[in-house]
């Protein structure tokens, strides 16, 4: 779930989410579902490290077993007999300023995400207007995202459970993932210890082997795109720039996140499965160090930046980490894919 303010890419889908979240650009074949619509202006508010550093020493403490890897987290259930909108009961605010307003969780250009229950289940509900999909062309992405949603039964991908529609809406039902956004988390201890980075990024990498073993490419993989569930695993949500490849197959779509967009997609020279490693590598540096390793506030600034490819790594990161970074982070060579892909 985003945020109830600008959120720079695709989807609120479960938590409230910080005050200045960054936005995605897309030109192409991939479709943002995020606040202010597609076509951000990359601007990822002050998340700089600054002083007087915090680390998170365990937000993860506490976590259950291991995810099976059939339907979605370990304490997720689908509702039996099949839910129908009109089943759906909004959640609202007991006390505060708020009493009686319905929990939304996430808003942006596409409608918002509210907080709903069937039969004592929490659900995530995103709300999408059909007057903007409509009006950005989006119908063929939003079909996207829902076909990917509706095949993907991994425990480290948002669990879905089905969608409605009335005369002005398309709605997805999701999991609510009562852990929060990663980003959220990311910014209130400013960064990871490298023990919780890890574990954060197996758990993208158990997602994103999932994604490529079906063909599918993520392509915004960011902090706030991940979710946390409530016994702290990490979740990949929002797939409005998904994209379903063939093997050897490249798409030239210019989509994602500025600071987190691949050299040959801004070369255009055709992308794969590859862009994701490339992702993975800058959400490691992100988690480690509090920020994105090619920043600023311009977008061109740090697509020229991306291309020259030089970045520093800070003194207190370990040898290993700075190894897997620029490993996963180099113009070349990245491979194509996990899951058994090219």
């Amino acid at each position: 779930a985003g945020a109830a303010s600008p959120c720079r890419t695709a989807a609120a889908t479960e938590v409230p989410a910080p005050a200045d979240p960054r936005r995605s650009v897309w030109d192409g074949d991939g479709a943002g579902h995020g606040d202010g619509g597609a076509g951000g202006d990359g601007d990822r508010g002050g998340h700089g490290i600054g002083t007087g550093r915090r680390p998170l020493v365990l937000v993860l403490q506490g976590c259950g077993s291991p995810p099976h890897r059939g339907w979605g987290s370990p304490s997720l259930r689908q509702p039996s007999p099949a839910v129908r909108l009109e089943d759906l009961v909004a959640v609202r605010y007991e006390e505060g300023q708020k009493q009686g307003q319905r929990v939304v969780l996430g808003t942006g250009g596409f409608g918002r995400v509210e907080l709903v229950r069937c039969r004592e289940q929490l659900f995530a509900l995103k709300r999408i207007r059909k007057d903007w999909v409509v009006r950005t062309q989006q119908q063929e992405h939003v079909r996207t995202e829902r076909r990917v949603l509706a095949q993907s039964h991994c425990p480290f991908v948002v669990g879905f459970f089905g969608t409605f529609r009335d005369r002005q809406h398309v709605y997805l039902l999701l999991e609510f993932c009562q852990g929060g956004e990663l980003w959220t988390k990311l910014r209130e201890v400013r960064y990871f210890e490298e023990p919780v980075a890890v574990f954060c990024s197996a758990c993208v990498v158990e997602g994103l082997e999932y994604l490529h073993s079906h063909g599918i490419v993520y392509r915004d993989l960011k902090p706030e795109n991940l979710m946390l569930d409530k016994q702290g695993y990490v979740k990949l949500v929002d797939f409005g720039f998904a994209k379903e490849l063939e093997r050897g197959e490249k798409t030239y779509s210019f989509c994602g996140t500025p600071e987190y967009l691949a050299p040959e997609m801004l070369r255009h020279e055709g992308h794969d499965f590859a862009v994701d490693f490339w992702m993975l590598g800058i959400l490691i540096f992100e988690m480690l160090v509090g920020r994105a390793p090619f920043h600023s506030a311009d977008p061109q600034k740090i697509y020229s930046r991306i291309l020259d490819g030089i970045f520093s790594f800070p003194a207190f990161l370990s040898e290993a980490a700075c190894s897997l970074i620029a490993k996963l982070c180099r113009s070349g060579g990245r491979g194509g894919g996990l899951g058994g892909q090219p």
